[in-house]
């Protein structure tokens, strides 16, 4: 069976696909005051963290990294060891947790574990081979494997019961963190210095600039997870602090790059934006939330629609949307290379391929950002009347179909660009 990375890019995609149906549920659950058990909000998070975007990025590091290093030469491209690994892990740790039984969910997290542990050890392999000096990029990608390795081990540790009650909270917040700042950020930021100006065909605007986000983040998610686990409110805000600078800079990098193209409007660098835009807005959401907390109690009540509104920023805008950016601009030329052998008969295959991509730009843009700035509206709203309210009712449903919309519309593209088979005299 030959799994390349493609593969682990749309298998990603599926598994997030099914976690936001199960989302989409729990959410009305919620707004119709019937919620869904508990461990169902635990499999739609794992199967969306999990199977969706750790695979993804899994798949990504696996097609970017011989590349970097130029060590591509001879190299397996098929990798079905890996695709059985995390695939099981995320179909365990679901079942594990649908069932309530952790040590169902601590046996599928060592696969996960074990995956991983093979790319980073194959990654250092191939940095010692290498003729060339490891990009920045690789940087963000190793700290942010050793990020998720210490946020499976926090989840391992959970599962198991090994930490005493009183600290679950806090490990829950290091394991969290860990996964969605300490990974999930670190490897996407790193590959947005590289994928960015590929897609816009123009040199980062700063490396400078790089270098200072990849010397605040891992700085700042380094001091925040020492905040929680030692309970200090105080270095939680200080790393907050720290983290809205990286982002900052990193945000600030990535619009001059986009200026410096000469603003196209394209549908990849629009996601890549507007993702950019969320993660700034999380980072300083963030350290809203611990600045309020030092009020006993605290001075803006914050509820459970706030913390999923919260959380949904970073979740649907900043990491799907930049998923669905990266996927428009990738999975075409993954097509293109794979269906068709000859240099010269690809490019009109790729331009009927990106033709697709571009279609309805404009409303799968709208719908997925306006659905998630929805939801912030319908998470405001609660500060002044009840979840039955219709005013919040029938802005909860608009966030809902405003996201089903956009993620419908991509959804079909990626169907249409598997569909759409070469001209004959392009084939193999």
């Amino acid at each position: 069976m030959h799994v390349r990375s493609p593969l682990f890019l749309l298998t990603g995609f599926f598994w997030l696909f099914l976690s936001g149906l199960l989302g989409v549920a729990l959410f009305i659950g919620m707004m119709i005051g019937h919620p869904l058990p508990p461990q169902i909000r635990l499999v739609h998070v794992h199967a969306a963290l999990v199977g969706g975007v750790a695979q993804m990025i899994l798949g990504a590091i696996l097609a970017f990294v011989p590349a970097l290093l130029m060590t591509g030469k001879d190299r397996p491209e098929s990798h079905p060891v890996l695709y059985g690994l995390i695939n099981g892990g995320a179909v365990g740790m679901v079942a594990g947790f649908a069932a309530g039984q952790p040590t169902i969910v601590a046996a599928s997290g060592l696969l996960v574990v074990l995956a991983f542990l093979a790319v980073l050890k194959d990654g250092l392999g191939q940095a010692q081979s290498s003729l060339v000096s490891p990009p920045l990029n690789l940087w963000f990608y190793g700290v942010a494997l050793v990020a998720l390795l210490a946020g499976l081990s926090l989840g391992e540790a959970m599962a198991l019961r090994l930490f005493p009650v009183t600290l679950h909270g806090q490990a829950r917040l290091a394991h969290i963190h860990l996964n969605l700042l300490g990974f999930a950020t670190l490897a996407i930021v790193g590959t947005m210095h590289n994928l960015l100006p590929t897609v816009l065909n123009v040199p980062l605007y700063s490396q400078k600039l790089a270098r200072w986000t990849f010397a605040l983040l891992p700085a700042g998610m380094a001091l925040l997870i020492a905040g929680f686990l030692l309970g200090d409110l105080r270095t939680e805000i200080a790393a907050g602090a720290v983290i809205i600078a990286g982002t900052l800079l990193y945000g600030y990098n990535i619009v001059q790059t986009w200026i410096a193209a000469g603003r196209p409007g394209r549908i990849a660098s629009d996601h890549f934006l507007l993702a950019t835009f969320f993660l700034v807005l999380t980072a300083i959401g963030g350290l809203c939330v611990a600045i309020n907390s030092l009020w006993e109690p605290a001075y803006v009540p914050i509820g459970k629609l706030h913390l999923v509104a919260y959380t949904h920023l970073a979740l649907i805008g900043f990491i799907l949307q930049t998923v669905i950016g990266a996927l428009s601009h990738l999975l075409p030329i993954m097509l293109v290379v794979k269906r068709v052998k000859s240099h010269k008969k690809r490019g009109p295959y790729l331009e009927a391929l990106t033709g697709i991509v571009e279609q309805w730009r404009p409303l799968q843009v709208v719908t997925l950002n306006m659905g998630t700035v929805a939801l912030l509206f319908t998470a405001g709203l609660v500060w002044q009347y009840s979840l039955r309210v219709p005013a919040v009712q029938t802005a909860a449903w608009i966030s809902a179909g405003l996201l089903a919309v956009g993620l419908l519309i991509f959804g079909l593209k990626v169907i249409r660009l598997l569909r759409h088979q070469p001209p004959e005299q392009s084939a193999e």
